[in-house]
């Protein structure tokens, strides 16, 4: 894509105009990282841009931004949408809504559209022909120093957009860079304000921070910050609820899911990453001391509470089934080694249980670090062939109403006990089905 942007920059030099690379991909191209995306700046109006690139897509043109789609290759990648964002110069006028600018005036300066970004390591502009960097803000500083600083001042820098705390949170986590004081000491003093921020928005910079492979720096420093209780005030509940310390040599509960989160697997799912951050949210409330510390029923309450999280943030229907599943399975590991073959069968086949896995390592190495569970399942789906994971039925509904038999409830609880015998290999023939509903199921 650094060519196709290139050629974007070079086609509207050549029509006149002023064109540079900009934001997160000159940062990450003079970090020597791989840009996932790359924005062009130019001052071409989006009318100036739509023409001379008449395949534009107009998906921002009040506020001077238009993409430009890159042409398919012969490849496996062919089928996936590839764009070049391409910006009008601008400055932002008033956001009194703290989301979005109350009105944009396009601009022919390129120091003034650098001039109202957010951070100065996301404000560098790069000539990708001629390889020159005009940096007006101090950003090449900051990134050689490892400093996340606003551009501007920075109460008002954030308080145009609240989101830009938590991505100044983000940035800091995946870059292991720290916060310029200035800069941090802003963020608690709006960090109430990060409400009037969309769910949808914060959703999606939390799953960032989840799956980015820093997840508990990002967390922690949201705790320092004063944004977690806002953003996730039931993970801010962990701190402090004490566990068994002959289960949980390593602490509290928040102590334990944020050195869970470090063992996450990279690349990481975004429902396996939540599914973690959420897989003991039920303990504050389940708490108790008995003849130890106890959370009698913390996965029920806990599911309870992680759909509310999923409802609150706007997770997809099928996103919140895959995080609440995770909440609902991960203490079962635990009793794998007296599962009958036919439960521990139906626990293999659990929808994306690779997920299921990768949780129970991570909860292991964040408390006693035994995986003789994890290696013990590893090894079953090896041994185990898809046929006998998953056989074919051997008796249907119709086979029972042949029976004469009448369709009801009943039907379940036969065909289940069926499957089960058939799973633990103590039927396996449509005739020694037969036998074994006639059997345990008389008429």
């Amino acid at each position: 894509m650094k060519d196709f942007s290139t050629s974007i920059v070079r086609t509207l030099r050549g029509q006149g105009f002023q064109a540079y690379l900009v934001g997160g991909c000159v940062r990450d191209l003079l970090l020597g990282r791989e840009p996932k995306d790359y924005d062009v700046a130019t001052d071409a109006t989006p009318e100036e841009v739509m023409r001379v690139f008449p395949e534009t897509y107009a998906v921002g043109a009040q506020f001077g931004v238009v993409l430009v789609p890159a042409p398919q290759e012969n490849s496996a990648e062919a089928s996936i949408s590839r764009t070049v964002e391409v910006a009008t110069f601008r400055a932002d006028v008033g956001y009194s809504d703290g989301r979005h600018p109350d009105e944009v005036r396009f601009s022919r300066d390129p120091r003034e559209d650098v001039a109202r970004r957010d951070f100065t390591i996301n404000g560098m502009l790069l000539d990708p022909v001629g390889g020159e960097v005009f940096d007006f803000v101090g950003g090449r500083k900051d990134l050689e120093a490892g400093v996340i600083r606003t551009i501007g001042e920075p109460e008002h820098r954030l308080g145009e957009d609240k989101l830009r705390m938590l991505r100044a949170i983000r940035f800091a986590a995946r870059f292991e860079y720290e916060i310029d004081p200035a800069t941090f000491a802003a963020i608690r003093n709006l960090a109430e304000q990060i409400v009037v921020v969309s769910r949808e928005r914060v959703r999606d910079e939390l799953t960032r921070m989840l799956t980015e492979g820093h997840g508990r720096r990002a967390l922690l420093l949201l705790d320092e910050s004063g944004l977690l209780p806002q953003v996730l005030p039931e993970i801010s509940a962990m701190k402090g609820v004490e566990q068994p310390p002959e289960f949980h040599p390593e602490g509290d509960v928040f102590v334990h899911t944020m050195l869970l989160l470090d063992h996450l697997p990279q690349p990481c799912p975004m429902t396996l990453a939540w599914g973690a951050l959420l897989h003991d949210v039920g303990k504050p409330a389940t708490f108790r001391v008995a003849d130890r510390i106890r959370f009698d029923n913390h996965v029920e309450v806990g599911v309870k509470i992680a759909e509310e999280i999923c409802r609150r943030l706007r997770f997809s229907y099928d996103e919140t089934e895959q995080i609440l599943a995770l909440v609902d399975n991960h203490m079962r590991f635990g009793h794998v080694a007296r599962m009958k073959e036919s439960t521990l069968k139906r626990f293999l086949r659990l929808p994306a249980f690779d997920e299921h896995l990768a949780l129970h390592r991570a909860d292991s190495l964040a408390s006693h670090g035994n995986l003789s569970t994890y290696e013990f399942l590893q090894r079953k789906r090896a041994e185990i062939p898809p046929a006998k994971m998953r056989p074919a039925p051997l008796v249907t509904g119709d086979d029972l109403i042949a029976e004469g038999r009448i369709p009801g409830p009943k039907f379940r609880e036969i065909l289940t006990a069926v499957e089960d015998a058939q799973l633990e290999g103590r039927v396996s023939s449509r005739e020694d089905a037969l036998a074994f509903v006639q059997r345990e199921f008389p008429r």
